[in-house]
């Protein structure tokens, strides 16, 4: 067995997953809406570093998403640790740059899906600056619609409160994850312009978010950190 399936079920349910509950005290509604088997996308909003954690560690499934190339390159003892920590809860190292990265990024999420998995994303593409939830890039959308599987839409509460912008390390708090049922999208490029479809399921997406998380919608991208 691969070594990192072994330490993901050891963060999930030794180490990270029952700190988490008792530093957050978590609130988790709508379980039931992500299905057993098959491929599944969660998309969630982004408030905070930490929700990278909240996904995998809170949804009964195994969890893959998207980290950072840089965060398994870092130097020395302390980068070999945190390159160890993504690849235990189901981040794929993938080079976001833009151009062909960008294609090499779907092609990595298509993957998992189609091995039946489940894929989370943050549409916004970056953390939410004010709280407000943002315009989704449409990414999302694409992987959706090029692999069939259902999106699952997913609001994560209180993590700017314990993490707030900039803070390395949340401090105890109450989190929640709200989980609302799956939308299907099947079908809906057909006899559509590429680009329209995938602008109109993003939208419907964010929307359902929105209705999730209640929070105030920008129809606009967010600004990406310039530190």
């Amino acid at each position: 067995m691969e070594p990192e399936r072994l330490v993901y079920p050891l963060l999930k349910h030794v180490v990270m997953g029952p700190a988490m509950r008792v530093a957050f005290l978590p609130r988790v509604s709508g379980l039931a809406h992500v299905p057993r088997i098959g491929p599944v996308i969660l998309a969630a909003n982004h408030l905070a570093f930490l929700d990278s954690f909240v996904l995998p560690l809170m949804v009964p499934r195994r969890v893959h998403f998207l980290g950072k190339h840089e965060y398994f390159t870092g130097p020395g003892v302390r980068g070999r640790a945190i390159a160890a920590l993504f690849r235990g809860v189901g981040a794929i190292a993938v080079d976001r740059s833009g151009g062909r990265a960008a294609l090499d990024a779907l092609d990595t999420s298509a993957a998992v899906l189609e091995r039946g998995g489940v894929f989370a994303i943050h549409p916004e593409g970056t953390r939410s600056p004010d709280g407000r939830l943002y315009r989704g890039r449409t990414g999302v959308a694409r992987l959706a619609l090029r692999t069939g599987a259902p999106v699952v839409p997913v609001a994560i509460e209180g993590t700017d409160r314990v993490q707030p912008l900039g803070q390395a390390v949340p401090r105890p708090g109450r989190i929640g994850l709200r989980i609302g049922a799956p939308l299907t999208f099947r079908g809906r490029d057909a006899g559509v312009p590429r680009g329209k479809a995938a602008r109109d399921v993003t939208d419907e997406i964010m929307e359902a978010i929105q209705q999730l998380s209640g929070q105030e919608y920008v129809d606009d991208y967010a600004p990406r950190p310039t530190g």
